[in-house]
């Protein structure tokens, strides 16, 4: 059975990919991480018997790419949206997996949908396919005068497992000879996948700002401000860095309005 998934976080597509090679059957035959480029897939290849889909993509929300191609491939969403939009999909009677995705999950859905598969007609087929294109249409159209939609929470690795980490407890995000880390208000770090711009995009402008190459910070992590020479301002972040954290002329007064 081939698959395609259509995720833009690397560490959540090579979970899925681990969980997926416990069932020989099935073959994933793309990774696709935005809408256009899996909106391009779609329309250059045949289309897969199942597709693995997050929501919420860094160029918009994978109901986009089914708005624009008309696949009939059943579709399995994975997601980490919040409980309003979980109300939403049950009210459209949509499959969705909820992060971390656990083998149960996986194995629970596909076992759905092998029973689908042997069981419906192929009139019953095609009715359920256009019903799940129509619905994700009226969940567009339902999310989108809330847009944009920013992250709730992010996954780390721990080991072997997967921890979610909600946008609240998140003091700050740095990079460091180009790993990308992940610092909470307790002190305890992480290291991610995700760049500094995809992380800038996904979170909100309200509770995070840029401060410069090398950090990104929440609001709670700004301790002690510091004017520096050159029309510079040096930070006190909260938990501490060792080194001095700086923001330049020319995003200063970018950081002031953020603060007001």
């Amino acid at each position: 059975m081939k698959t395609i998934i259509i995720e833009d976080e690397e560490l959540a597509v090579r979970h899925l990919q681990s969980l997926l090679r416990k069932h020989p059957a099935v073959e994933v035959a793309a990774v696709l991480p935005s809408v256009a480029e899996a909106v391009h897939w779609l329309q250059h290849n045949p289309a897969p018997e199942l597709i693995f889909a997050d929501i919420q993509l860094d160029d918009g929300l994978s109901f986009e790419v089914f708005d624009t191609v008309a696949v009939r491939s059943p579709i399995i969403f994975t997601t980490s949206f919040d409980e309003y939009a979980l109300q939403s999909f049950a009210l459209l009677s949509l499959d969705y997996l909820l992060k971390p995705i656990q083998a149960a999950d996986i194995k629970r859905a596909l076992e759905k949908h092998a029973y689908w598969l042997t069981q419906a007609t192929p009139q019953e087929k095609v009715q359920d396919t256009d019903a799940q294109l129509l619905k994700m249409q009226q969940l567009l159209e339902q999310l989108a005068p809330s847009r944009p939609r920013y992250r709730h929470r992010l996954l780390v690795t721990v080991g072997e497992e997967l921890l979610p980490v909600a946008v609240d407890e998140i003091a700050y995000f740095y990079t460091l000879h180009e790993i990308v880390y992940l610092v909470r208000h307790d002190g305890r770090k992480f290291t991610l996948d995700n760049k500094l711009e995809q992380l800038e995009k996904q979170l909100d402008p309200a509770l995070f700002f840029r401060l410069n190459r090398q950090y990104l910070s929440s609001l709670k992590a700004i301790g002690k401000i510091y004017s520096y020479f050159a029309g510079k301002l040096k930070l006190d972040l909260l938990p501490p860095r060792p080194e001095e954290v700086l923001v330049s002329r020319d995003r200063a007064h970018l950081f002031k309005r953020w603060l007001e």
